[in-house]
């Protein structure tokens, strides 16, 4: 990862964690979503929401119901979850978006946790 991505991507848990501090565990996923989203503008970081995602099959894009929550700087691709605790299905969804969009950093963020640290966790491709 070269070293604009890793200071976009320390940003991005930056606000990610004053977010988490704010608020604490236990909101809605769209709550998370909409909190960064102004921590994101705020830092004039930009960013598309809920950016739509088709599955390429045999030259045929196809609209799946794919929605990757976040994609900051048209580089870095971050999921939201407020789950228990992350789960593989987790990392193989973003893995996927990664590999749909072209995108190679990628970034999951659990807010259901005491320390928004333990919840999060950096992929690169």
């Amino acid at each position: 990862m070269d070293l604009r991505l890793s200071h976009l991507t320390d940003r991005i848990i930056g606000l990610a964690i004053e977010v988490h501090r704010t608020l604490g565990p236990g909101l809605l996923e769209s709550v998370y979503e909409e909190c960064l989203a102004h921590e994101l503008t705020l830092a004039d970081i930009p960013f598309q929401r809920q950016v739509n995602q088709p599955v390429v099959y045999k030259d045929v894009h196809l609209d799946c119901g794919y929605r990757m929550d976040l994609v900051v700087d048209d580089a870095v691709v971050v999921e939201l979850k407020t789950v228990e605790k992350l789960l593989p299905i987790h990392d193989a969804q973003l893995l996927t978006y990664l590999r749909l969009s072209g995108h190679s950093v990628g970034l999951l963020l659990n807010f259901n946790t005491p320390v928004l640290k333990n919840g999060l966790k950096r992929f690169v491709l």
